[in-house]
């Protein structure tokens, strides 16, 4: 490495710890902000962490900072050294070739911190340049593709160092970061195959390690009315257990053929789109249905057997999962989502009824069902029932349980309780695979980390399920 690229690796260290100081500086202000705009004195647990967490990242971002810009005198000393050799050289040269062929002065020299990115919105548009690379690298190590991916991955740990380090199990594999902005903009197309996951707590994953451990309280504390004066009062220590949810990896693959490679247009854009397509289908279908873990799993049952079913008869059992629910958090967290498939939605909104609930729920007309409000698929709340539950529709509940393989579930959900640990700003990793030869083809995976928890507390998720909830019949009633 030249002193005028040293210098330059320094300046870009310096310009990301500053940074990271200005984002702690601004997460700690957001907390204390947040808190005055309620009118509370105090911060809550959560928020009181958040901000000791952000001050100490603006500590440690000031410490780096102290030690990039001594850094950064010392490699301007050598340069302005290199230079005064260079000068003295340049006066003794009399071939303009060997001036030429110097390393250029150092205001010469473009500096990385005002450069554009390898891949951006600009250049790349939608992913097409930078999957080409990755093919074109595997495929035959083009060395201009390589040296593009390598500039990429060191801006990328400039910026998310932290974040591309994970510890891996046996069948993991490491790869390419994929763009930031790549992720962002695909990021419509993906929220419509997981909006339950969208609509879950979400935490920040944490940056090593392959599980998530949490406290789970068994035993609470306790209070009771003092006796007389100066007489014992109530003491019970809280106790507690540790909840272990392991980190996932969703991924997806799509094999791309030799002839698309080198004859297609646009089919990078497509490629893209559909990995992470399949990426968010498979981490909103892993919380739904995985075994032990999963919503539908962890729920407390509430079975519905009706062989001539109604939205009359069913909007009761809604009321009791969400009785059942805030009877097991008492204040906790509230029950506040309704999480069903989109046909059973649908069903709900076919149904005509001459009867409405006796307590209606504010800016919900009475006389209504709910209300629908008219969104696409996967672009959150789909609407509200009469007693204010917003309605998640989610392609991934299953619509093959029971004796038929005819029935789907509907799941009474507390927003708050149900956790979704994914990496900050999304890092996504891609890697191209072995091709298969036989065919002209060449595989790419794509994948992310995620954890995910529903079991802090039993009975906190209920569902709704039995024959009630066969394929719906859209006749009205």
């Amino acid at each position: 490495m030249t002193p005028q690229e040293l210098m330059i690796s320094i300046e870009v260290e310096l310009e990301q710890a500053e940074k990271r100081r200005n984002r702690a500086v601004q997460t700690a202000q957001a907390i204390l902000l947040k808190a005055r705009k309620d009118g509370r004195s105090t911060l809550t647990v959560e928020e009181d962490h958040d901000c000791e967490a952000a001050l100490s990242a603006r500590e440690r971002a000031d410490e780096d900072i102290t030690g990039i810009r001594n850094k950064l005198t010392r490699a301007k000393a050598v340069l302005d050294a290199e230079n005064d050799a260079e000068a003295g050289l340049l006066e003794r040269a009399e071939d303009p070739k060997t001036i030429g062929g110097r390393a250029p002065a150092y205001d010469r020299v473009a500096r990385v911190g005002t450069e554009e990115r390898t891949y951006h919105k600009g250049n790349t548009r939608r992913g097409g340049p930078f999957i080409r690379d990755v093919v074109s690298q595997f495929l035959t190590r083009d060395i201009e593709a390589e040296q593009r991916l390598l500039r990429h991955m060191q801006e990328e740990r400039v910026e998310r160092g932290q974040y591309l380090e994970r510890a891996v199990g046996t069948g993991a594999f490491t790869g390419l970061t994929v763009p930031q902005y790549l992720t962002e903009m695909f990021a419509p197309a993906v929220a419509a195959r997981r909006p339950f996951a969208d609509a879950m707590t979400k935490l920040d994953l944490p940056a090593a390690g392959m599980e998530v451990n949490i406290s789970r309280i068994t035993t609470g504390t306790g209070a009771a009315l003092q006796a007389t004066q100066n007489a014992a009062v109530q003491e019970t220590n809280a106790d507690d257990t540790l909840l272990t949810e392991p980190v996932q990896t969703a991924a997806g693959q799509q094999t791309i053929s030799r002839q698309a490679i080198d004859r297609g247009s646009g089919i990078e854009e497509v490629i893209m789109s559909d990995l992470q397509r399949r990426i968010a289908t498979n981490l909103d279908s892993t919380i739904i249905s995985q075994a032990s873990t999963g919503l539908t799993n962890i729920a407390t049952a509430i079975t519905w057997d009706d062989t001539t079913p109604t939205g009359v008869e069913f909007y009761p059992k809604i009321l009791q999962g969400a009785s059942a629910s805030e009877d097991a958090l008492l204040g906790q967290a509230n029950p506040d989502l309704v999480v069903m498939n989109p046909r059973r939605w649908y069903w709900l909104q076919n149904i005509m009824t001459s009867t409405w609930p006796l307590i209606g729920n504010v800016g919900l007309a009475a006389q209504n069902f709910g209300t629908s409000y008219a969104e696409r698929y996967g672009s959150g709340a789909r609407g509200l029932l009469p007693n204010g539950q917003v309605v998640i529709a989610d392609a991934n509940v299953p619509k093959n349980l029971g004796a038929g393989t005819n029935q789907d579930e509907v799941y009474v959900v507390p927003s708050e309780e149900s956790y979704l640990w994914e990496d900050p700003q999304a890092p996504q990793f891609i890697r191209a695979e072995q091709p298969a030869a036989g065919s002209l083809g060449v595989l790419l995976v794509l994948y992310s980390y995620f954890a995910y928890t529903m079991r802090r507390y039993s009975n906190s998720h209920q569902k709704i399920a039995g024959t009630g909830l066969v394929t719906p019949t859209f006749t009205g009633s």
